[in-house]
């Protein structure tokens, strides 16, 4: 599968993104990133974390030229990373996808679904996915950055 193919499947459209848009994206990613530090439950710090995760996916599919469609958008713009990085991504991307899940458990369903090491694991996870998002970009896209 490609982008391209996910596009004339519906599943995204086309999207032209700025500077300023990545900026605020990335913006975005440091204030979860820091927020997760904060004194609050296992719960809360992974859904911020995720958040996190969520908008460096953004960010790889805006820089391509993409924005997934209203329907299953979570899933799409995860599901694209290893599209966009390659191959060796697609761990990742089932990672983050049953991160996706747990985090609406916890968000909608009841308390206490998220474990103090796997709120950890993800933090460490996001900040490491924060920097191969950001090599790609100088790499690929640096009129982005």
């Amino acid at each position: 599968m490609s982008l391209e193919t996910w596009l004339a499947n519906g599943w995204l459209r086309k999207h032209e993104t700025s500077k300023q848009e990545i900026r605020d994206l990335l913006k975005i990613v440091d204030r979860d990133l820091n927020d997760t530090g904060s004194d609050l439950s296992a719960d809360w710090r992974f859904g911020i974390a995720y958040n996190a995760a969520l908008k460096l996916c953004t960010v790889l599919l805006h820089a391509s030229g993409y924005r997934a469609e209203r329907g299953m958008q979570h899933y799409r713009t995860i599901q694209a990373m290893p599209l966009i990085l390659g191959d060796d991504k697609k761990r990742d991307s089932d990672y983050l996808d049953a991160c996706r899940i747990k985090r609406n458990q916890a968000e909608y369903d009841r308390v206490g679904v998220v474990s103090d090491r796997e709120a950890e694991e993800l933090i460490s996870y996001v900040k490491e996915l924060k920097t191969a998002v950001r090599g790609w970009l100088y790499a690929d896209h640096k009129e982005l950055v």
